[in-house]
């Protein structure tokens, strides 16, 4: 199965060490966005992908693409122009200290996309299913644009589509708000990921009071936000709810359920007590979760198999959850333990 993803991707410079900004002499430079770092996934499990993109033609766009083409990431379809790549600048946190992100990225070669620089019927030739994230039509109206034709063409070829709602307070300041752009794409989807803020900052929807600081995350509660959505949004199959109770910036629970319109699934709850990297969390989850309806065929071992994955993203630092299809599956029979594997 063919899957594209269409969105920016940027130069990741993180504090070394837990480091504040301030303290820290040098940077970690590596690469990451919300679809990229799902392509890697996919393509990690054995799938064929391709990541649609703008990269400026210049050293760091290469680097861009060696660091997908590493990864089995199909770049054929990325085109080329603008002066710049994005930038964001990440210190991550520890115990009650919260990680910070500082966004560089106006004016970014994606940013500055035109709906005329990407020929939709060859991206979509042989694809299957197409994957976009709210955070590329907060990045700027022509972006948005560019993605609306997507969704478009993408429908008109009964490709399925699916989205993570990702709201971004930092990135929507180009005059339109995310309630009055994101249901128009939305509407032409088929599978919507997200969480309790998701839904109500993008798509005006809301559910009951939930303390995430609790470290307790009543599932349940979400079953009725899932339903409001399928009745705005008739195309809609399935609702995905990623669920973090976040006790500490190095400790939380992480879990998801799903509902199929009829039926609510809740997976584990897993603790993860020392998080190395939680950047890139969600993103690993809707790869598992991707790669779990295309293997699987079953809801509830999809959703097992997306949780399980991202738990293990919390493990990786970077953007990129390198996990095998086997690590996944050894966590979701129950095998926690971290044994040395010889």
């Amino acid at each position: 199965m063919k899957i594209i993803t269409f969105g920016e991707i940027m130069l990741r410079l993180a504090t070394p060490d837990y480091l504040r900004f301030h303290q820290a002499t040098e940077l970690e430079a590596t690469f990451g966005g919300g679809e990229s770092n799902a392509a890697v996934s996919l393509a990690n499990f054995g799938l064929d992908v391709d990541f649609v993109t703008r990269l400026p033609e210049n050293d760091i766009g290469d680097a861009v693409i060696k660091m997908l083409r590493k990864y089995n990431v199909g770049v054929d379809k990325i085109i080329f122009g603008g002066e710049r790549l994005g930038i964001y600048f990440l210190e991550s946190g520890a115990v009650s200290r919260a990680s910070k992100v500082i966004y560089d990225r106006a004016h970014s070669a994606v940013s500055e996309i035109e709906p005329d620089m990407i020929d939709w019927d060859k991206v979509f030739e042989n694809a299957e299913w197409f994957h976009w994230t709210g955070i590329t039509p907060a990045i700027s109206q022509s972006a948005a644009e560019v993605l609306k034709i997507a969704i478009a063409k993408a429908n008109e070829k009964h490709i399925t589509v699916s989205v993570d709602l990702n709201y971004r307070k930092k990135l929507w300041k180009y005059g339109i708000t995310a309630q009055e752009m994101m249901p128009e794409l939305v509407a032409g989807c088929d599978i919507i990921l997200g969480n309790e803020e998701d839904a109500e900052k993008t798509l005006g929807i809301t559910t009951e009071s939930v303390d995430v600081t609790s470290g307790e995350v009543n599932a349940e509660a979400y079953e009725s936000v899932s339903k409001q959505i399928m009745k705005k949004f008739p195309r809609v199959k399935k609702v995905i709810t990623t669920l973090r109770g976040s006790i500490s910036a190095s400790h939380n629970t992480w879990a998801g359920v799903l509902f199929d319109g009829e039926k609510l699934y809740k997976s584990p709850v897993y603790q993860i007590t020392h998080i190395v990297d939680r950047v890139g969390g969600g993103d690993s989850f809707t790869a598992g979760l991707i790669y779990g309806i295309i293997t699987y065929k079953d809801d509830a071992a999809a959703l097992n198999f997306a949780v399980a994955a991202s738990c293990l993203k919390h493990t990786i630092k970077g953007d990129l959850n390198l996990v095998t299809v086997a690590e996944v599956e050894k966590l979701m029979a129950g095998d926690s333990s971290g044994r040395v594997s010889r």
